[in-house]
C-alpha cells in the first residue's frame, strides 16, 4: 500500500519541485536586480565624491597661489619684500662658525 501511495504522490511532489524551482528562480531575479540598484546608487556616490575632491582641489590650487599668498602678506600681515642688505649669508658649516665665534674653540687632544 505504501509504493501505491507513493505513486500517486509522485506527480504532486514533481509539481512541487517545478513550482520551487520557479519560485527560486523570481528570488534570485528579484535579489540580482536589487543589488545592481544598489551598485547604481554607490557608483553615482562615488562620482559625486570625485567631483567634490576635484572641486576642493581646485579651491585648494587657488587659494595657495604665489600671488594671492603675496597679496594677502602685503594686505593683512603688512610683510614687505626682503631687501638685499636684509639677506644673511651663512657658512657652509657651523663648526667653523663656532671655532670663529669663540677663541678658545680648538683643543688640543
Amino acid at each position: 500500500m505504501s509504493s501505491r501511495n507513493f505513486r500517486q504522490l509522485k506527480p504532486f511532489f514533481s509539481v512541487l519541485i517545478v513550482i520551487f524551482t520557479f519560485f527560486s528562480l523570481v528570488f534570485l531575479q528579484m535579489e540580482e536586480r536589487r543589488l545592481g540598484y544598489s551598485v547604481l546608487k554607490l557608483s553615482r556616490e562615488h562620482k559625486k565624491i570625485l567631483e567634490e575632491k576635484h572641486v576642493k582641489e581646485i579651491q585648494l590650487v587657488k587659494v595657495t597661489r604665489p600671488q594671492l599668498l603675496e597679496s594677502m602678506a602685503h594686505s593683512k600681515f603688512t610683510l614687505k619684500k626682503i631687501q638685499a642688505d636684509q639677506i644673511i649669508h651663512l657658512s657652509g658649516s657651523t663648526a667653523v662658525a663656532n671655532e670663529s665665534a669663540s677663541p678658545a674653540g680648538k683643543k688640543e687632544l
